[in-house]
């Protein structure tokens, strides 16, 4: 008999250096390559942790950042990082539990939750959208930078005011990757 499929959402300051190192593991396997330094860049973030028994089979984590739509004032983001099953595991329904679960835990403080997608059908399922208007990144010198090249998915948020998804959309700079 498998072993029973649980959830765990745990704050980055919660996570013992061998889930870490887990965490890592797990992305690499999924993506192909070594997020490990990636994930260091994030700073304080929530995870979200499907486990199989013992073992870790798929994981999303958010980290907040700050998206304005128009010339709107920025919304505090859950924004949506690493969400990854083991190639072994895929295609069992694993991410999405893990997606419904952190939709669920988003803390009241966020008015929106977004994510750069690999995969936009799992999201397209849960209610993710695109963003259809022009993408950019809000440089430190003041200037945007377009990202025509990028695409977001937005979730919006029970009890927020509703978003016009064809208007510009930025997002602060930061290391790493930009969106």
């Amino acid at each position: 008999m498998a072993p029973p499929f649980t959830l765990q959402v745990l704050d980055s300051t919660s996570l013992p250096h061998d889930l870490r190192r887990r965490i890592a593991a797990l992305c690499k396997a999924a993506y192909g390559e070594d997020l490990g330094e990636l994930l260091a860049t994030f700073g304080p973030s929530t995870h979200v942790l499907g486990m199989l028994g013992d073992r870790l089979v798929s994981h999303a984590m958010w980290v907040t950042r700050w998206l304005q739509p128009g010339a709107a004032a920025p919304l505090e983001t859950a924004y949506v990082e690493v969400v990854a099953t083991h190639p072994e595991h895929q295609g069992r329904g694993y991410a999405t539990n893990v997606m419904r679960r952190l939709a669920a835990e988003i803390p009241d403080v966020y008015q929106l939750a977004a994510l750069c997608p690999a995969t936009p059908g799992l999201y397209a399922r849960l209610g993710w959208r695109f963003w259809r208007g022009p993408l950019s990144i809000r440089m430190p010198s003041g200037h945007h930078l377009a990202t025509p090249e990028e695409r977001v998915m937005v979730l919006e948020l029970a009890g927020r005011p509703a978003l016009n998804v064809d208007h510009p959309l930025s997002a602060e700079w930061r290391e790493g990757e930009v969106w």
